[in-house]
């Protein structure tokens, strides 16, 4: 699909490294200028630097997802400098730090994790909407996870929170179709990405045993997948959770 987003604006949450960084480069890579938006500065520059070498525009916007202000900001910011939003991808999310006891849960951990991974994609949505309602189209993809389709054991506020995300994209959908706005999610299994390699290695090999794939999964594949949904390829598809866990849910 090389080449096929030229004239085009897309806006990345936590693109600073990982799966954001991957949607990022892809859709620069199709042609598209590019709104990085992340906290971390320095990963969001890097971010930027890699897609000017592909010869595409891209601006870095500092953001905090779960800050409504900082969200409206970003996309104001992202129509000023670029004129118009097209494709929108919400992937700025966290992880626990390790499997959760339901009774122990401490609600500063509820709260980070639900700040964040739920109302910053409800906020993102929000103000990426308005916008697309003005220009009569537009496309958003949700990162959600396989936590968003069945549970994820020890890891009750991430499983709470993607489900809300899957639940958001579909009501959003529903209500946008006949809009022009199309809006689905990707619901990866285990990437190898930072936020991966930061866990013990007895929790990595753990979870490398789920995958009949044998392997995780690349940052650049679920890329891949958003690209598809957000290209007219995916005309027919809003409203739902493309699966993408190496095998995962055969068993």
């Amino acid at each position: 699909m090389t080449g096929t987003m030229v004239g085009k604006v897309a806006l990345v949450t936590g693109a600073g490294s990982g799966i954001g960084k991957a949607i990022a480069l892809a859709f620069a890579k199709e042609g598209a200028s590019v709104a990085v938006a992340d906290v971390d500065s320095l990963g969001g520059e890097e971010t930027i630097s890699e897609i000017q070498a592909l010869g595409a525009r891209g601006i870095f916007i500092s953001c905090d997802v779960s800050k409504k202000a900082d969200v409206r900001t970003l996309v104001e910011e992202t129509v000023r400098q670029f004129g118009q939003l097209d494709f929108a991808c919400n992937n700025a999310g966290v992880h626990h730090a390790k499997p959760e006891s339901f009774t122990e849960i401490e609600e500063e951990e509820w709260d980070r994790i639900i700040a964040i991974n739920l109302k910053g994609v409800f906020f993102c949505m929000q103000s990426e909407i308005l916008q697309m309602q003005k220009q009569g189209n537009g496309v958003i993809v949700n990162v959600a996870s396989m936590a968003g389709i069945v549970a994820e054991p020890g890891g009750y506020c991430y499983t709470a929170s993607k489900h809300g995300v899957m639940g958001l994209t579909k009501v959003a959908a529903f209500e946008h179709a006949q809009m022009g706005i199309r809006i689905n999610a990707v619901c990866p299994a285990v990437i190898d990405t930072p936020m991966v390699d930061k866990l013990p290695e007895e929790t990595r090999q753990m979870m490398l045993g789920m995958h009949p794939i044998g392997r995780f999964g690349r940052p650049e594949e679920i890329a891949g997948a958003v690209m598809w949904l957000c290209s007219d390829l995916a005309g027919f598809v809003t409203g739902t959770g493309v699966i993408l866990d190496g095998g995962i849910s055969t068993t």
